[in-house]
């Protein structure tokens, strides 16, 4: 990654642009591995064309932390996820990303029902 990166967050509810370094890049990841524990991430299809590379993956992990206002059910929760990268000279500067918050929100309900 470069050291300052623009991350288009493309929901549909909310689109919105922010920039990230690394260390808050990393710091994000920790929120997704407090939220779902140590997920499992399949990259189900990778694309490149010139400065650009695509990825589509699915995410899998389990409710074990806070979610929005959903507190933890330990069920399986999976996110399908796609994302475009800008790169240059080798580094992310770049992305869109596109989540499946609807499928997330419908698994946090439907275990929260259960639970």
């Amino acid at each position: 990654m470069a050291g300052l990166v623009r991350a288009h967050q493309v929901v549909s509810e909310a689109p919105e642009v922010v920039e990230r370094t690394p260390q808050q890049y990393a710091e994000h990841v920790q929120e997704m591995l407090d939220a779902y524990g140590a997920f499992t991430l399949t990259v189900d299809e990778l694309i490149a064309e010139g400065n650009r590379v695509y990825a589509r993956w699915t995410q899998t992990g389990r409710h074990v932390g806070s979610v929005d206002h959903y507190p933890p059910t330990g069920a399986q929760v999976t996110a399908m996820t796609s994302a475009v990268y800008r790169v240059e000279d080798g580094l992310i500067v770049e992305y869109w990303i596109q989540i499946d918050r609807q499928g997330i929100t419908a698994q946090l309900e439907q275990a929260a029902a259960e639970h």
